[in-house]
């Protein structure tokens, strides 16, 4: 009973450390395709504002690293050359990276939504520029797969636990 105990405090204190985080810095969602090198392959800012779909290929810091290539590029220190990304291209520095792996978003959304995701991105039409106003972007691409899958949020503390959400503070 004290061990769930413990666990209900930990969600907790996250989850008020994350509502907080937002109001100095947004906090840092990246969905990590294990399959690849464990490269990012969406991303997205929360902040009181709301949620902006960040596009990883676009992201990059002042040598050209993108934040699709992280893991590759600073193996050391991904989640750094993330936030340092993140403050070149976009002038503003998150302090929380909350880590979703592909199984966790699998998870929480269903089987399918990864592959969703590529098909409306690749194939559907939404393969636009995210920084070009009136062209369709990852993010609708992301937003259309989601709309079409209901969220298990019961997956969401199961997924912390196995390490599938993780959090990194930078």
């Amino acid at each position: 009973m004290k061990k769930l105990h413990l666990i209900l405090i930990a969600i907790v204190a996250i989850i008020v450390i994350f509502m907080a985080s937002t109001l100095v810095s947004p906090v840092l969602i990246v969905c990590e395709d294990t399959g690849e090198d464990a490269s990012i392959d969406m991303a997205a800012t929360f902040s009181l504002a709301g949620l902006d779909w960040v596009y990883p290929g676009s992201s990059f810091n002042a040598e050209g690293q993108t934040l699709h290539n992280v893991h590759i590029d600073n193996p050391q220190d991904p989640y750094g050359a993330a936030r340092d990304i993140m403050t070149y291209t976009y002038h503003t520095t998150p302090h929380i990276i909350v880590s979703l792996s592909s199984e966790g978003a699998q998870a929480i959304f269903g089987d399918s939504i990864v592959d969703d995701i590529r098909a409306n991105d690749a194939y559907n039409g939404y393969a636009g520029n995210d920084k070009v106003p009136g062209t369709m972007s990852r993010g609708d691409a992301i937003d259309t797969a989601m709309s079409q899958h209901v969220p298990n949020i019961f997956q969401i503390p199961v997924q912390i636990l196995q390490g599938k959400i993780t959090f990194h503070f930078v």
